[in-house]
């Protein structure tokens, strides 16, 4: 599994750079897996803000790393190539974050994004049974400024 660090949100230099190298390998390997025809997924905190609708007032978003055009263009290309994003996908029209800051209590505002994605590869697309974020655990004493994310698949 391929992680990025959420410290990296500078728009230039070797860390954004590593970034967008990063999103190239993601790319390639979705690829692969689609080409072999075999049912996969892809789980993880990509550091990615896919649309306006997954974060709290985008506008402030517009020049960090997690929301910049280079970014939400790669994400929309996997699911070009096919790959379902399960939750937007079960919720197209829902507010959905998995993530809130420590700052300006943030989660009591319900001011997050959503960084945390699980991928599906189309041979998958029709099992996909239920899923959510479960928000409440962020509410936890000493919990992540991450909820956690999951899906059901039919057999």
């Amino acid at each position: 599994m391929l992680s990025l660090s959420s410290q990296w949100k500078s728009l230039s230099g070797p860390k954004f750079d590593y970034k967008l190298s990063w999103i190239k390998r993601l790319k390639k390997r979705t690829d692969e897996l689609i080409k072999m025809e075999l049912p996969a997924i892809i789980i993880g905190d990509f550091n990615i803000i896919p649309t306006a609708m997954d974060v709290y007032k985008p506008e402030r978003w517009e020049n960090d790393a997690l929301y910049r055009i280079e970014v939400r263009k790669a994400y929309q290309d996997l699911m070009k190539k096919g790959w379902i994003d399960s939750l937007r996908n079960l919720y197209p029209d829902e507010v959905i974050y998995t993530f809130w800051d420590y700052l300006y209590k943030a989660y009591d505002r319900n001011a997050g994004i959503r960084l945390d994605h699980i991928l599906l590869s189309p041979y998958l697309a029709s099992r996909l049974k239920s899923g959510g974020v479960d928000k409440h655990v962020r509410g936890w004493e000493k919990s992540s400024d991450h909820a956690p994310v999951w899906i059901e698949l039919l057999k």
